[in-house]
């Protein structure tokens, strides 16, 4: 296992989120390394229903992140203790969640995070999964997006992409102004996995997908193991602050993504396309919004790695695995 040039080894690391795909395959990758101390693993859910591995070296503590005393108690209780020194922030609702105890998770709880951590003890670095959804998409825009790119910042965008937004301005604000608390904020592309809350993952495990007539945007999508690695390099850049777009593997349009995925393409008028799945959604408990994803499935947008792999070293390495076909 590779470490960045300029990295180093933390004692500890505590990750909110272990309980999903990516946060229960980054604390395995994290448990590779023979000189870390501990890696305290955070989720929701009860131990028996998170997939850990077993190793003394990992615990995991189910913290309801809405609530203020049991992140400050977290922090300043087990992780001071074990002397953590690094923070993975993994854990937002997913898209079709909404209400004020979703947006207390989503940005309330990385708030609470942002202002313990500053004044912790033993914490030095904190390591934030945004999300490539924080760009605008439109017409007349760059479709090759960098760091810089305009965020979404309308009012009427759904609160999925709100909260993400708010949470992520709220890490990018902290930056240079933590007197001791190292800051990097992951904008990653679409993690293609199942379990993952991925829009488009369940859009293409449908056995028909419809897509906007005239339309046919090329999309990037990230693999749960580059997901991972991303998150593990920014984990070991110490003294390294910044904000890094992490691209996947995989750039192609979305009509060959239904291709791989098996499934039958049908174009179709486009003001058609948000009440056929809205009804999808109500009907069979699919995920899918064509009205959260109406941008990016009629526009380009794709991320430009450029920054994170000069400066972490990072570069996608993994296809994804498309959804089977049914």
């Amino acid at each position: 296992m590779s470490v960045p040039s300029s990295g180093r080894t933390p004692r500890g690391v505590l990750v909110l989120g272990a309980s999903t795909p990516v946060g229960e395959r980054l604390c395995r990758v994290l448990l590779e390394d023979r000189a870390l101390r501990t890696v305290m693993a955070v989720g929701l859910e009860p131990r028996d229903r998170v997939y850990l591995p077993k190793d003394p070296r990992l615990s995991y503590h189910p913290v309801d992140l809405t609530h203020a005393r049991p992140v400050h108690d977290l922090l300043f209780g087990t992780a001071r203790d074990l002397e953590v020194d690094v923070v993975v922030h993994l854990a937002l609702h997913r898209a079709n969640d909404f209400g004020d105890r979703v947006h207390v998770q989503n940005v309330e709880s990385l708030r609470w995070l942002l202002s313990l951590a500053d004044r912790h003890p033993t914490l030095r670095r904190l390591v934030f999964r945004s999300h490539a959804e924080v760009y605008r998409v439109e017409r007349g825009l760059p479709s090759v997006i960098t760091e810089d790119h305009p965020l979404e910042l309308s009012p009427d965008a759904p609160q999925w992409v709100r909260d993400r937004v708010e949470a992520d301005l709220l890490a990018c604000a902290q930056m240079g102004m933590a007197a001791g608390l190292e800051l990097a904020v992951l904008r990653c592309a679409e993690v293609l996995a199942p379990n993952e809350g991925s829009q488009l993952h369940d859009y293409l495990s449908a056995p028909v997908c419809l897509r906007s007539a005239g339309f046919d945007p090329m999309l990037n999508v990230l693999s749960l193991e580059d997901a991972t690695e991303a998150l593990r390099l920014a984990v070991y850049a110490g003294g390294l602050q910044g904000i890094f777009n992490i691209p996947g593997a995989d750039t192609l349009p979305l009509s060959t993504c239904i291709r791989l995925s098996g499934k039958l393409d049908v174009p179709a008028p486009g003001p058609l396309l948000a009440p056929l799945y809205e009804a999808r959604r109500r009907l069979r408990g699919a995920q899918f919004s064509y009205r959260i994803n109406r941008g990016r499935f009629h526009f380009a947008a794709v991320l430009d790695g450029s920054h994170a792999r000069q400066r972490l070293g990072y570069e996608p390495h993994h296809r994804v695995t498309w959804p089977a076909g049914r």
